[in-house]
């Protein structure tokens, strides 16, 4: 089974910068890439970022030119740089494989506040 721990969340002021982290275990079998997700109080969970072994990424809209994901296969770490941050940005950060892990790792608290 996969494991996630993701880490790096906190309080920032809007225009702020977080980079978020996470640290996978477990079978990396058939992984084609790595997401991250994240959900608002009272909202579902959204797709924020992807990187596939190739290196190729792809962003959601509300992120694009703000976000950036990054993976480091030698130390099994997917990162997420985040600049520009607004108070949308506030929510529980996940990440996950591509495919699906079939499980969630805690999370990582992001608030975006003045």
């Amino acid at each position: 089974q996969v494991q996630f721990v993701e880490s790096g969340g906190g309080l920032v002021q809007p225009g702020g910068s977080l980079r978020l982290s996470c640290a996978v275990s477990g079978s990396r079998f058939n992984i084609a890439g790595g997401r991250w997700y994240r959900q608002a109080l009272d909202k579902q969970r959204e797709f924020v970022a992807q990187i596939l072994n190739s290196g190729s990424t792809n962003y959601a809209d509300s992120v694009k030119g703000r976000f950036t994901i990054a993976r480091d296969n030698a130390k099994n770490t997917v990162y997420l740089q985040m600049n520009s941050l607004k108070p949308e940005d506030t929510a529980v950060y996940y990440c996950n494989t591509l495919p699906f892990s079939g499980s969630w790792g805690q999370g990582t608290q992001v608030t975006v506040s003045s």
